[in-house]
């Protein structure tokens, strides 16, 4: 037997750890995660101890103090920890609370004993953040004494001090610091504190969270008095489409019929509003980030009714699909907040509950609610109905378009042939690969003789192109053009949609191209032409402008022979130099023709050889100033577009031939 076999593996074989080492050895195990995201979790667990008295009653102002060193400090004016000995057990109390994992004050909470609806519900919370700390400091006032404990690294240092003392009220102050050697990093972010401690706020109404942030001098504080309702108001603006609404309710149920009863509280508050969607549920002040029961019940409940109320009221059209909660959600602000004697969350990071009977308690009362709501709020209601089939339509068309472009851009790797009038070029290497996109086939004959055919595409555009930022996807995907476009580019569109975030086919790494370089007359038709053409890939692919794949050729304006040889001049200044320079000479000025009209030599000298030609580079403006113009120049702005021209229209004159 080989010597590495030897070793036996028996009864003394298993090693568990002990006290501190559990957490400070495993952190990810109680704590998610051994990086920052366990670290603020270690916080959140002192906390909801401090927010779960508050709610009990005790108290209602909660202090978070973040020091420069990365230690915190939480104060709250509850009824004081017990610390002192407890007869019960056997032990002082402050062990049980900051010694021993498992053990709190909650166990017999669905009995509503200690506190009816408990967050920190596990009994690891303060037990788990202290043996993680570099060193924790507990101070708390009850019974007429000041009590105080000291702990390092997860051990006690001298034992409980306890004083006779004056206060102006009971609480516990908890400052302590996270271990680097337990969290890979501990630096928690203010902005970490402000939203946890916004949060809080929304869901407990009435309490106060004051925040000093010792590393920017600030303090703020956090205060919804009318909870969940004054949070939806907030995130609406003022720009809600229906007013504000609040649901409360009681229930109590068992998951199982083997399992004990509990009791549930539930809260609900929603608007509907056209600009902002936001949907948040809240279990025992936990922000449930991943839903689970209360995810489940808000969606069957909200397509439940509303489809019903479209029914009832023929909204619908003849054999038009039923609406699905995303057309719903998109014009949705909606917070749950509910509290339960017993709850099962996924896991100890509390980010979903799975309690079968909150999901139904939850989805049979939020039906009942919305059922009369929509009856009591015709006007509100009829609101509501229009815009969730507005959403359902309009993913429908996009759905459509979707279906439509995978359809007509499918296979675009055989290009060649299936695209007329594209000249591909030889060369496969994408990094050379140059397409000149140019306006009808006259411009196509001579673009085709004057390029170098090892790397430059030409694809014609036939007449105008439909203008992109008006068109709605469907008619867009009709185009001939526009579709032939698409597919010679390779790289699929962005369908950026309210409604269909995930409709886009886009990848970068399918362009066949290096430059796509616009290529039109140095005419009010062609400067048109090449508008639409960039509205198209602005509205369909605006990833390419925002990398630099775009560009525009520069047509000469004027072509000067002396002696035989040609002077090129891309507008008026070049061609008073040019003429400066001659002016000794006999010349003739001869304005640009159309590309199509160009000699092959003319256009590979000015336009196509990179070494001569010039190439404007298409860069993205701020967002805001390309909207605009594009707005001003292609979109329903008649009179913008009319007092820009009368303003600006003396700087194009030189592009109109007036001879």
């Amino acid at each position: 037997m080989s010597a590495r076999h030897k070793k036996n593996y028996g009864n003394d074989s298993i090693t568990s750890l002990k006290g501190a080492d559990r957490v400070r050895l495993r952190p990810a195990v109680i704590f998610g995660s051994d990086g920052l995201e366990g670290c603020q979790h270690s916080f959140f667990e002192i906390l909801s101890n401090s927010i779960d008295e508050a709610r009990e009653g005790y108290g209602k102002l909660i202090k978070v103090t973040r020091h420069r060193d990365c230690s915190i400090t939480i104060e709250d004016q509850g009824r004081g920890i017990p610390l002192d000995y407890n007869p019960k057990e056997g032990r002082y109390n402050w062990e049980l609370v900051f010694c021993e994992l498992y053990a709190g004050g909650k166990y017999s909470n669905n009995t509503g004993e200690n506190y009816e609806y408990a967050l920190g519900l596990n009994g690891l919370g303060a037990c788990a953040t202290q043996y993680s700390s570099e060193y924790m400091d507990v101070t708390v006032f009850r019974d007429g004494y000041k009590y105080e404990l000291h702990f390092e690294k997860g051990n006690n240092i001298g034992g409980l001090k306890k004083t006779p003392a004056n206060y102006e009220h009971t609480g516990s102050i908890q400052t302590w610091k996270p271990d680097r050697e337990v969290f890979t990093d501990i630096n928690i972010p203010a902005d970490y504190f402000r939203d946890v401690l916004k949060r809080q706020a929304v869901v407990n109404a009435g309490l106060v969270f004051e925040f000093t942030d010792e590393e920017s001098g600030t303090t703020e504080t956090f205060v919804y008095e009318n909870g969940i309702i004054d949070y939806v108001a907030e995130l609406s603006a003022g720009k809600e489409m229906t007013k504000p609404c609040r649901f409360e309710g009681f229930a109590r149920g068992r998951d199982r019929e083997d399992k004990p009863e509990y009791k549930v509280k539930m809260e609900i508050a929603f608007c509907f509003n056209n600009e902002v969607n936001t949907i948040q549920y809240y279990h025992n002040s936990s922000w449930l980030e991943h839903g689970g029961a209360p995810d489940k019940a808000v969606k069957a409940a909200f397509v439940a009714e509303l489809d019903k109320y479209l029914k009832n009221n023929n909204k619908y059209n003849k054999n038009e699909s039923r609406i699905t909660f995303s057309d719903i959600e998109d014009s949705l602000i909606l917070i749950t907040n509910t509290f339960s004697t017993m709850t099962s969350y996924e896991n100890q990071t509390k980010k979903a509950i799975s309690n079968k009977f909150i999901q139904e308690a939850l989805t049979d009362f939020l039906k009942q609610q919305l059922e009369v709501y929509l009856i009591e709020n015709k006007e509100e209601a009829e609101k509501i109905a229009s815009q969730v089939l507005i959403n359902k339509r309009s993913r429908e068309s996009a759905e459509r378009a979707r279906i439509d472009v995978k359809k007509k851009l499918s296979g675009a790797m055989d290009i060649s042939s299936r695209v007329k009038k594209f000249v591909d070029c030889r060369s496969k290497d994408i990094s050379k690969r140059e397409l000149y996109i140019v306006e009808g086939d006259s411009a196509l004959g001579s673009v085709k003789m004057a390029r170098d055919s090892e790397f430059q595409a030409i694809m014609p555009v036939r007449g105008k192109i439909l203008n992109c930022l008006k068109a709605e996807y469907d008619s867009i995907f009709r185009s001939e053009i526009i579709v032939d476009l698409i597919k010679v580019l390779g790289c699929g569109v962005e369908i950026r949609s309210k409604h269909n975030k995930d409709l886009s086919s886009f990848d970068l790494d399918n362009l066949k191209w290096s430059k796509i370089i616009i290529c039109t007359d140095a005419d009010v038709d062609g400067y048109q032409i090449r508008t639409l053409i960039l509205a198209m890939l602005y509205r369909l692919t605006p990833t390419l402008i925002e990398k630099g794949k775009v560009y525009i050729a520069e047509s000469p304006l004027f072509e000067i022979t002396a002696k035989g040889k040609s002077y090129f001049a891309y507008n008026e200044l070049e061609k008073q130099k040019i003429l400066e320079k001659l002016k000794d000479q006999k010349v003739t000025i001869q304005r640009s023709k159309g590309l199509g009209e160009n000699e092959p030599e003319m256009m590979w000298a000015t336009t196509m050889n990179p070494e001569t030609r010039r190439l404007i580079k298409v860069v993205p403006d701020d967002i805001e100033n390309t909207q605009k113009f594009f707005d001003l120049l292609l979109g329903d702005n008649l009179q913008g577009r009319k007092d820009y021209i009368s303003e600006h229209g003396h700087e194009y004159m030189e592009l109109i031939d007036v001879s």
